[in-house]
């Protein structure tokens, strides 16, 4: 069995050889944001900055699994699937795809994900014994076998899978803000896999493709970092929180775990829905109003933004081997309150300000 320290390398390894020419290639095909061109409303950079970053990403995740992991039935699921979820980035980074045609692929990807196997038999219950969600399942023949579907357990893992590769894809809109998190958040997810493991594929392999993930995130870093040559586009994002959402089922972290280390970005994203819903809005439209656009405002630079997000989420990742159940929950609000605090603070302070001058015109 490969060591986790070389499948790490060999993932960070390709994703840097990788990174490289994919720029050259998107100046070349013309597959890069320019803001006198094409306008975003939630983008930050400025110049031409070339779009694709999910294909090295992936090439390097591919790569290294096929070297380093024994493939069986949930590992070739992921592997499709994610290949499924780039191409669709990829054509995103160029025709710049409705959200909606986005999200359909979203759901799509996590249904064939969990149709190889994957799902959530039961969730964590911090005051008591888990809670079973395989016992009501639907059977059925297809192709001369009989198959099972687990109502509760597959919709939702559907939704968590869906609801992650969205969450995540939201925070990077900074330089260097995505690839620094994920990886250190995939790290710890491999390590709290050595605990438990409930699939069919052991806790030494979700380690090896939590080590694989970080090492293609954390590869990609320098070329992300400010100023950005590269930018993960939605092939990127999409991939950061497709792979840990389906680590954080692979891995006995499971939910409340992965809720934990991600905290900033669950909060932030769960916060952009219901502020766009308020102000009817679509919650799939884009729009300047996410935790690092706040940051941004009062003063912060894109270096300390990233750093920022890679600092909590070390903190929590260290927090998440040694707190129970109810004190992860404790953590989680704790967190949310001061956020959501910070962020209605910072929308007061904007109000006040624009209404003085309002006055002196």
């Amino acid at each position: 069995m490969v060591h986790p320290f070389w499948a790490f390398s060999l993932a960070f390894f390709f994703s840097l050889i990788f990174t490289y020419p994919t720029i050259f290639v998107a100046k070349g095909l013309d597959v890069v944001t320019d803001r006198r061109r094409r306008t975003h409303p939630a983008h930050t950079h400025k110049g031409v900055v070339p779009r694709g970053g999910g294909l090295p990403l992936f090439l390097s995740f591919f790569l290294a699994t096929l070297l380093a992991v024994t493939l069986n039935k949930i590992v070739f699921g992921i592997v499709l699937a994610s290949f499924i979820l780039v191409v669709v980035g990829l054509l995103d980074d160029y025709f710049d795809l409705s959200p909606y045609v986005r999200f359909f692929v979203n759901i799509a990807v996590s249904v064939l994900v969990i149709s190889f196997g994957l799902g959530i038999p039961f969730i964590s219950n911090p005051f008591g014994e888990p809670i079973r969600l395989d016992q009501w399942r639907v059977t059925f023949e297809i192709f001369g076998g009989k198959h099972s579907f687990l109502i509760v357990s597959n919709l939702l893992a559907i939704v968590w899978l869906t609801w992650t590769t969205n969450m995540v894809n939201w925070s990077k809109g900074v330089d260097g803000q995505l690839p620094g998190f994920v990886g250190i958040a995939a790290i710890f997810l491999g390590l709290l896999s050595q605990r438990f493991t409930i699939h069919d594929i052991s806790a030494q392999t979700v380690m090896l493709l939590s080590f694989i993930i970080a090492g293609s995130f954390l590869g990609f870093l320098p070329f992300n970092m400010y100023p950005q040559k590269i930018m993960p586009g939605y092939g990127g994002g999409g991939l950061a929180g497709f792979w840990l959402g389906i680590l954080s089922i692979l891995s006995f972290g499971k939910i409340g775990t992965a809720v934990l280390i991600l905290s900033v970005p669950m909060i932030d994203a769960s916060y952009t829905v219901l502020r766009r819903i308020k102000n009817r809005q679509s919650p799939f439209r884009a729009d300047w109003g996410h935790f690092h656009h706040r940051l941004l405002e009062i003063g912060w630079g894109r270096r300390r933004i990233a750093v920022f997000y890679w600092v909590i989420t070390f903190v929590f990742g260290i927090a998440s081997l040694f707190l129970k159940g109810i004190e992860k929950l404790v953590a989680f609000l704790s967190v949310g309150i001061v956020l959501i605090a910070f962020i209605m603070i910072i929308n007061q302070i904007k109000v006040v300000h624009h209404g003085k001058i309002r006055r002196s015109i």
